[in-house]
């Protein structure tokens, strides 16, 4: 059975426009379209030697067998000596890990650093020589509406590419912790599983921004941690192994204030954290913060709600004294707590 030819039907000026030859009038939507393609083709060609799939195995397995495989991701090479940057949440659980480069061997890898507030980890895996690299762009130079070219393995398919354009710039994301990663990139360059850890590039071939998550079943939501985020914690992580964060020992809510409480204490934003628990020990117990009290200033800067609170809370604060402003019974009290640095976050 033969297939019906397809119907084209053109305007007037679609039909004077096709008919021109490649130098007249269509020869600038031919030569625009030339120009996408051999941007994402040029993109692909620079990057795409660097982009591995990253393979997890969540157990060891029994006496004489292979382990259990567990997830699969991708990740890119950003140093020649073997140094691989990948989401936090593709090596979680692992027992042991594997780094497939393209058209080559299967290596062992092992974990440098793992930030699960981010959904950042580095990995190092040993090579003979020198290894293809991702050069890393600014994330900060985007521009809604630029070209993006995504890399990766999704489903296990290596070194698949896909474009689209930045959606939105300067959103935020919640991690697998619950803290939220700040300016991430929305694209609807298509993710899938397995996309998860791959670089999201320019058209200059550059990275900026590693792929983390998508929103199933809508199309077209994809989201991807910015470059200048990851290069801080990859940074942190070579260096100490772990991003130190500090914390006073709260459990706490958004709560709003009602307008004529807000006004008495002259904030502008009726907004702040009520203390629900206090850990025993712990720097907001030893300030004398008790349940109940409404947190609204940390070292001199609002806090209108938990992620204020998560933000204020940096490696800086470790060990500093800092104002604690709070609203106790209607009535503001200002306490002095030394943050103390945060446990390895849980999973």
């Amino acid at each position: 059975m033969t297939r019906p030819t397809p119907l084209l039907v053109l305007t007037a000026s679609e039909s004077r426009a096709t008919s021109s030859p490649v130098t007249g009038e269509g020869a600038p939507d031919a030569d625009l379209f030339d120009a996408y393609s051999r941007a994402v083709v040029s993109a692909a060609e620079r990057v795409g030697p660097a982009v591995v799939s990253v393979e997890s195995s969540s157990g060891r397995g029994r006496a004489g067998r292979r382990p259990e495989r567990g997830g699969s991701g991708s990740g890119f090479v950003f140093t020649p000596d073997g140094f691989v940057l990948t989401n936090s949440h593709v090596v979680a659980g692992a027992a042991r890990l594997g780094v497939v480069l393209p058209d080559g061997p299967t290596l062992d890898a092992d974990v440098v650093g793992d930030d699960p507030d981010s959904d950042i980890a580095v990995l190092r895996v040993t090579a003979t020589g020198d290894l293809p690299v991702a050069p890393l762009g600014d994330s900060q130079r985007l521009r809604v509406g630029q070209l993006v070219i995504a890399i990766g393995n999704p489903y296990g398919f290596q070194s698949s590419v896909t474009a689209g354009v930045v959606s939105a710039l300067g959103r935020t994301w919640r991690s697998v912790t619950g803290r939220r990663i700040e300016d991430v990139i929305q694209t609807d360059a298509a993710l899938n599983p397995g996309n998860s850890g791959g670089p999201l590039v320019n058209a200059r071939g550059e990275v900026i921004g590693v792929n983390t998550a998508v929103i199933l079943p809508a199309q077209g939501l994809c989201f991807a941690v910015g470059v200048n985020t990851a290069k801080v914690v990859a940074a942190a992580l070579l260096k100490d192994g772990r991003i130190r964060r500090a914390y006073i020992g709260v459990a706490g809510q958004n709560v709003t204030l009602g307008k004529a409480s807000a006004r008495r204490h002259g904030l502008a934003v009726g907004n702040g954290v009520l203390v629900q628990s206090v850990e025993g020990g712990s720097p907001a117990g030893h300030a004398g913060l008790i349940s109940g009290d409404i947190i609204v200033a940390l070292g001199g800067e609002r806090v209108a709600g938990v992620d204020d609170l998560h933000r204020l809370l940096l490696a800086d604060r470790i060990g500093a004294p800092a104002t604690l402003a709070v609203l106790r019974r209607g009535e503001r009290r200002e306490l002095t707590v030394v943050p103390e640095e945060r446990r390895a976050s849980g999973r």
